[in-house]
């Protein structure tokens, strides 16, 4: 693999983990808000529902996880599995769709 490609890969990485760790704040404190707040699943569920700020906020939010995690689980297939190859690859991408598509249908379920 070129240095461009890894040096890609590493800014993809830590560019992903700074939105990621902003998201998780926010997602956090606004669940244990809504939580002590007194509102049930069913309550946040109304209050989402049709929401395009929470529905960019949470597609967002995935988009992070999809690019994040497979570029972890890279590193951690190539040092302690000693996977390498297109083979690897292969399989990540196809995490990462999976990852995307799932997530996807978590934050449609709270919009539509």
């Amino acid at each position: 693999m070129s240095y461009r490609t890894q040096a890609a890969l590493w800014v993809a990485q830590r560019a992903s983990a700074a939105v990621l760790a902003v998201f998780v704040v926010v997602h956090l404190f606004t669940i244990i808000y809504a939580v002590r707040g007194g509102l049930t699943g069913a309550e946040i569920l109304e209050r989402t529902r049709g929401s395009v700020g929470w529905f960019a906020f949470y597609s967002l939010f995935v988009l992070a996880v999809t690019i994040h995690v497979p570029i972890g689980l890279r590193s951690v297939c190539l040092e302690w599995l000693r996977w390498r190859g297109p083979s690897r690859d292969f399989v990540l991408i196809l995490f990462a769709a999976i990852l995307a598509w799932t997530g996807m249908q978590a934050v449609l379920s709270i919009y539509i």
